[in-house]
């Protein structure tokens, strides 16, 4: 059993984290209670806040895309892929909304997290923002199962704390969405302010909104109207002026859980199976090996996906 201890503003804090048996409890679809969460919360933003904007992985380590609150699919997820610590991780963000358990599983995602903090990476989305949250379901959830959006402000704040980027072996960029035209190098990463919510326009938004598109050669708007589309020369551009062999993101629904493009220079890693419960879509999960090689695991979903009698979330688009 492991138990915490942690600084803040120079006072020692014994929150009596018991983590192992936390991990247990969400397990089995047993959220913490309001106190709990909010010890967690603070945890775990003094880990996030200690990573580097680009988080440097070595392999062998897996990738996973967006999860969206199908909690029950997580755990499968990890049934596929190999516990943690056993098996190292990346989330590419979007954890959270229009899946039935969002609080689930962004608590066992940071439970994780703050266990072995060595073994799990957590990169920011899209959706991890008080806008975007508001609107697609997290902040109705965590009304409905505490009564105040008090957990919902502090999972916010582990979510301005999250950082942007992975570097698996100084060859393989994780984002959640993709590429900036203002992003030529991988040090103009570094000097991303990450502590805040996610900006309109700008290489941080950039980041967690854009998308490869096979009908651009460089940069284009995207009918998002957020980030950009970019293409093949872009990204070729890219990688040769950094070394890099791959740049993995999430971000998009593809039906066959992942979809490779630029001639294998950028895949896209969807791991939230028939998401919102609606589009039939396979899930997958990537690894890269030491030795560089790339492989994919695809899972299906897995039942009990909600509570009986629950209806489909109405925070599809």
């Amino acid at each position: 059993t492991v138990s915490v201890l942690y600084w803040k503003k120079g006072s020692r804090v014994r929150p009596n984290m018991d983590l192992d048996r936390w991990i247990a409890q969400i397990q089995k679809c047993e959220y913490l209670s309001e106190d709990e969460m909010k010890k967690l919360c603070r945890y775990v933003i003094e880990i996030l806040i200690e990573e580097s904007n680009v988080v440097k992985v070595r392999s062998p380590v897996t990738i996973c895309g967006d999860i969206h609150g199908q909690f029950h699919d997580l755990l499968q997820l990890f049934e596929t892929g190999g516990e943690v610590p056993t098996t190292s991780y990346i989330f590419m963000g979007d954890f959270v909304d229009r899946g039935h358990n969002s609080l689930e599983t962004l608590t066992l995602l940071l439970l994780l997290k703050s266990r072995w903090p060595k073994h799990m990476t957590l990169l920011r989305g899209n959706h991890e923002t008080r806008q975007v949250t508001t609107v697609y379901g997290f902040w109705d959830e965590c009304i409905r199962k505490y009564g105040n959006p008090s957990v919902w402000r502090c999972c916010t704040e582990v979510f301005d704390c999250m950082t942007v980027s992975a570097l698996v072996d100084n060859k393989t960029l994780c984002v959640h969405g993709g590429l900036s035209p203002h992003i030529q190098v991988l040090d103009q990463i570094l000097t991303i302010s990450r502590k805040q919510e996610i900006p309109n326009e700008g290489e941080f938004c950039d980041i967690v909104w854009s998308d490869p598109s096979d009908e651009v050669d460089y940069w284009s708007v995207s009918p998002r109207g957020a980030g950009w589309l970019f293409g093949a020369y872009a990204t070729k551009r890219f990688l040769h002026t950094n070394n890099l062999d791959l740049v993995s993101r999430a971000h998009q629904l593809v039906q066959q859980g992942h979809k490779y493009q630029f001639d294998e220079s950028v895949v896209t890693v969807w791991s939230a199976p028939n998401y919102c419960y609606r589009c039939g879509n396979e899930a997958t999960i990537l690894t890269i090996h030491e030795d560089q090689s790339r492989s994919f695991k695809t899972f299906t979903e897995t039942k009990p996906q909600c509570a009986p009698n629950a209806q489909a979330p109405v925070y599809f688009l």
